[in-house]
């Protein structure tokens, strides 16, 4: 049987308008003045902003209520991919590790949905019963306003890249970005030159994919303490990058129209690598990517 793109579009529309964004605390739908939270977050102040949802990463356990671990990448289980590389160290930070086991190499990622290219299809018999994979209930999707990270980018090894971004669930799946969303890369890091790089990606990734991106940008002292990356995301098609609350990159693209779920990422032998780097095989580990908070805040209309 085949299915057409239009009826999945129509149905992953139809599941993910259907789930409720999960109540996180008291301070959702209110303005933030930032002594609200342990540490202020550098916000665009040339707007104002209310939080609709966060994790400080508080207490000892992953707050399974708002993340998920991505285990699946185009349609498989990754060999790399696992859920003992992350852990809260009791003091406000979630710890993404790259660790060495048995002569292979893993580590974690964290995010609030998935994308359906992902999830491996539902086989049975000579043929697939469906053709893409189990969609799985997302923890938190939004559209729109102004997201961040801080962190503590790694420091002992360049086998491995950290990142903070903005998926569609089914980005690709039309040509129409208002449909099917854009990827957008709010921070990509890769110790290996110490460069840094946002990017914002639409049209899925194969012949017709297109985007724009900062370029590799050498930031001096990136790896030295915590740091913020954000981006405010424009309904209007205007993504705007930001580093420590400095504009960084500004980018007009198309519009997407859909809720999209949030990625706390971690790679050591992925698209990009295609296998253990040879840093990862001669350097010490285990390395880090520290996450003091994530946040997501709506832009108050004056």
């Amino acid at each position: 049987m085949k299915y057409t793109t239009g009826l999945l579009i129509f149905l992953f529309t139809l599941f993910v308008s259907s789930t409720q964004k999960e109540k996180i605390s008291a301070e959702e739908g209110t303005d933030l003045q930032n002594d609200r939270l342990q540490t202020e977050s550098s916000l665009p102040s040339n707007k104002k902003w209310r939080l609709v949802w966060n994790d400080e990463f508080d207490g000892n356990t992953l707050d399974t209520t708002k993340w998920s671990y991505r285990l699946n990448f185009w349609g498989k289980r990754h060999e790399t991919l696992t859920e003992e590389g992350a852990s809260l160290d009791g003091e406000g930070n979630l710890l993404l590790k790259v660790y060495e086991k048995d002569g292979n190499f893993y580590s974690s990622t964290l995010q609030t949905g998935s994308m359906y290219l992902d999830n491996p299809s539902i086989n049975k018999g000579k043929h697939p019963a469906w053709p893409i994979g189990k969609i799985e209930t997302p923890k938190f999707m939004h559209k729109y306003g102004y997201y961040e990270i801080r962190c503590k980018l790694p420091t002992k090894t360049s086998g491995w890249w950290p990142a903070f971004w903005i998926q569609s669930p089914c980005i690709g799946s039309t040509l129409n970005p208002l449909i099917s969303g854009v990827e957008i890369d709010i921070m990509e890091y890769f110790k290996r030159d110490g460069r840094t790089r946002s990017a914002v990606l639409w049209n899925g990734y194969g012949p017709h994919s297109q985007g724009g991106c900062s370029g590799d940008e050498l930031r001096p002292g990136i790896t030295e303490g915590y740091h913020t990356f954000g981006v405010d995301w424009g309904s209007d098609g205007l993504y705007v990058f930001y580093i420590d609350g400095k504009e960084t990159w500004r980018f007009q693209g198309p519009v997407s129209g859909i809720e999209e779920f949030i990625l706390v990422h971690t790679e050591c032998a992925g698209y990009r690598e295609g296998g253990p780097s040879p840093e990862l095989q001669k350097d010490q580990l285990p390395d880090y990517f520290i996450v003091d908070y994530v946040r997501v805040f709506d832009e108050i209309k004056q």
